[in-house]
């Protein structure tokens, strides 16, 4: 059933865009908080704007990990192994965010509200960071041999468009929170997350520009599958464009809307441009991964695919419940629970 490994490389990829798209918000406003929140009790603010939803959404991430685990086994070992560092880096400060949501208003104390704050800021700042660092590398291939072993280094990690892919994501997400916070506060506070978004913005456009021309150059995104990704990139400029449109016009929803569907659609070109490969081997690209040497058997995938489908429904059913729940915009002038 090697249509099994198509459903579940579509799944993988489906995740990693509902994790950007959500998560990605969340990121951005934990960066805003040091750029926007003049004081603890603004930046109590933002963070009870994201207060009952991040926890759900990096379970999209999890469950991305866990289903690469699952359904390809061969991947899973090659990259968690071969990015064993940033991962770590990754953890870590998902870890910290976490913490610091529930420790920041545990003590009354101005020393101990800003220390998490920091945390909060920098376990905003460095996952998308390394998340972008970690696809663009992957685009660019990593040194993988024949075993699908990867032997990587520094410079395998960390160079001109790992940076910059890195950048990008980042920028991107802290774009998409600052739209999120308009949605979710009111008066001055919502005004000035419009007015720095804008120049988040306008700052995120050509950093576009520069990672799709050294994407031209460092990578085959554009020459083995054209006919799609071009016609992406394209979508992907005119989502921003409508996006600034909207945000001149105060039209906050449509503003999301389009902030969101350009990280979708940015994370559904990289998958696109991968695909049938899940890893890219710079040695010889006879040792690349793909979703049939990375899979696991058809009998494991068939049953994935049957619990899968049960449970998809509950899991976006709670998600969606939630967000509804909780719709409300945050004054700061009810009780906060963070």
């Amino acid at each position: 059933m090697a249509y099994l490994n198509e459903i579940w490389f579509i799944l993988v990829a489906v995740l990693f865009v509902g994790f950007f798209f959500l998560e990605g918000f969340d990121f951005g406003v934990g960066m805003s908080m040091q750029l926007l929140g003049k004081d603890a009790h603004e930046r109590r603010i933002l963070i009870n704007t994201i207060g009952p939803f991040w926890d759900a959404n990096e379970v999209w991430l999890i469950t991305a990990g866990g289903a690469i685990f699952a359904a390809f086994p061969h991947w899973y070992a090659t990259m968690f192994s071969g990015y064993y560092i940033p991962f770590t880096v990754l953890l870590l400060a998902l870890i910290g965010r976490g913490v610091a949501f529930e420790f920041r208003g545990k003590v009354e104390k101005a020393s101990w509200i800003k220390t998490w704050d920091w945390v909060i800021f920098f376990g905003s700042l460095l996952p998308p960071f390394l998340l972008g660092v970690l696809f663009t590398s992957i685009l660019r291939g990593m040194p993988i041999d024949q075993s699908m072993n990867m032997y990587a280094g520094f410079t395998d990690f960390v160079n001109l468009y790992s940076v910059i892919g890195g950048v990008a994501v980042t920028v991107l997400c802290l774009l998409h929170g600052l739209i999120f916070v308009t949605l979710r506060t009111e008066g001055d506070l919502r005004n000035r997350a419009r007015k720095l978004g804008q120049r988040v913005l306008l700052i995120a456009l050509p950093v576009l520009v520069v990672f799709v021309g050294v994407s031209i150059l460092e990578t085959d995104i554009y020459t083995v599958r054209p006919i799609i990704t071009i016609p992406l990139t394209v979508l992907i400029v005119v989502c921003y464009v409508a996006a600034l449109f909207f945000m001149r016009k105060e039209r906050d929803g449509w503003t999301f809307l389009f902030t969101g569907a350009g990280i979708m659609v940015t994370v559904t070109m990289l998958f696109t441009a991968l695909f049938p490969r899940v890893m890219i081997s710079s040695i010889n690209h006879a040792f690349d991964l793909t979703i049939q040497n990375a899979a696991s058997g058809s009998y494991s995938l068939t049953v994935m695919t049957i619990v899968a489908i049960s449970l998809l429904p509950f899991v976006l059913g709670y998600q969606i419940w939630s967000y509804y729940v909780f719709r409300k915009r945050v004054s700061g002038k009810e009780p906060m629970t963070y």
